[in-house]
């Protein structure tokens, strides 16, 4: 590594171990238990989903690095917290929000129209489960992550066996192309569906840890069913690629005399939506691309600087596309090519399962040069960057998910790096 390298993981772990105490919340008003916030005056007092089970995973290599029991004590409140947080408001229906605030999460009046906290929060608590090894704090709220699962099972699943979003509401990536300003029920999101794969293993773990055997098996069945669904319908022989689907066909009348298209009636459930997003390499991130898959993945897209791979990391959104934009926005935040913290570690992640080591070292070391950047100039760090020179765009103080650089840092040095699970 270089001399400016090793600057940068220097100030970074200084920086980190500085100041993450700034994602703790107490509790109280709507939140019974403390909690994680991303950091940042925009979020400064707000429990979001997949934005707390990421502070997690990078809080957990800090405490690691901290290296101080009573630190671990400190943390493990607000770390459980997030999860109970939100099984406080589970219900037999399965609704859980995606965020909320002091004042309580906003019910919405049709219930199964809406979108709801993405299916991260068994993995949140199978993570915490593992890194604990304890289980049992979460034995009187599972049913109600139960019903959430089921409530996704039921009522967000398309008979293809693919999962979508019931509208563009909040679904983390906001300005996806594949789901923004696209009809409600319409978009088998890739991001939503290796998300969930994930989620249903979680749910399996979590089931052996509480000794629920016979419960497990019922996700492993769904995790092996969602599996097979996006390796036919997500997966690209032309291009070799993971994307989205397009669940917006008509349905197929039934036919009781011949009229109009009886002769030869549609028999695909979904069209393949070929665009370049970031999302496609989550499949390595969740173990569902075969090796081979995974060979076309990195070599085709992830190492094409035409499309995803730029100096500072990955772009959210192909250069190729006509939709690419790295303007500032807030409501919806950027995904339309700006290179985030969180979609550079992902990819990491992904490049790491599959073997491609060069890869995946190239990425974590562009990853640390643009914080240590930032860190260095401005003593903090941003939401997110543009691709080419690695300037921040907005949010100065974003901390979340953005410390998982740390993480990223000790698998470089051949370290013990905590992982999601």
């Amino acid at each position: 590594m270089t001399e400016e390298l090793h600057t940068y993981i220097k100030l970074i772990r200084q920086s980190i171990c500085k100041d993450f105490h700034g994602m703790y919340r107490k509790a109280g008003a709507a939140m019974p238990y403390p909690f994680l916030v991303p950091g940042s005056q925009q979020y400064a007092d707000v429990l979001w989903d997949w934005d707390s089970w990421f502070s997690d995973v990078a809080l957990r290599q800090v405490l690691k690095e901290v290296n101080d029991p009573a630190e671990y004590e400190q943390a493990l409140p607000y770390e459980r917290g997030c999860i109970q947080n939100y099984l406080h408001y589970g219900s037999m229906e399965g609704w859980i929000p995606i965020f909320f605030e002091r004042k309580g999460p906003k019910r919405p009046e049709q219930l199964y129209a809406e979108n709801m906290h993405k299916p991260c929060l068994a993995q949140h608590a199978a993570f915490l489960v593992r890194e604990t090894g304890d289980a049992e704090w979460l034995r009187d709220g599972f049913y109600f992550l139960q019903t959430f699962i089921n409530c996704y099972n039921h009522h967000h699943r398309h008979a293809c066996g693919l999962y979508f979003w019931q509208t563009d509401y909040a679904i983390g990536v906001d300005n996806d192309p594949c789901t923004y300003f696209r009809p409600h029920r319409s978009s088998g999101s890739i991001f939503l569906n290796c998300l969930m794969y994930r989620e249903l293993l979680a749910m399996v773990y979590l089931c052996q840890q509480l000794r629920l055997d016979e419960v497990a098996a019922h996700y492993q069945q769904d995790a092996d069913a969602l599996k097979a669904a996006i390796q036919k319908y997500c997966w690209d022989e032309w291009l070799g690629f993971f994307y989205s689907v397009d669940l917006n066909l008509l349905p197929v009348p039934t036919y009781t005399q011949p009229e109009l298209h009886f002769g030869m009636p549609r028999d695909w459930p979904c069209l393949i939506q070929r665009i370049g997003i970031w999302s496609g390499f989550l499949a390595l991130w969740a173990g569902i691309a075969t090796p081979e898959q995974a060979e076309r993945v990195v070599r085709e897209h992830y190492e094409n600087p035409k499309t995803f791979n730029a100096p500072y990391g990955v772009r959210t959104l192909s250069k190729m596309e006509p939709m690419y934009n790295v303007r500032g926005t807030g409501n919806p935040s950027s995904w339309l090519g700006p290179v985030w913290g969180i979609s550079n570690y992902l990819t990491f992640r992904g490049l790491v399962r599959y073997g491609f080591n060069d890869a995946a070292r190239d990425l974590a070391i562009k990853t640390i040069t643009l914080f240590g950047r930032d860190f260095e100039r401005f003593g903090a760090l941003h939401e997110y960057y543009q691709p080419e020179n690695g300037e921040p765009i907005l949010n100065r103080g974003f901390q979340n998910w953005n410390y998982l650089v740390l993480n990223m840092i000790n698998w470089l040095e051949n370290k013990p790096a905590i992982e999601e699970f």
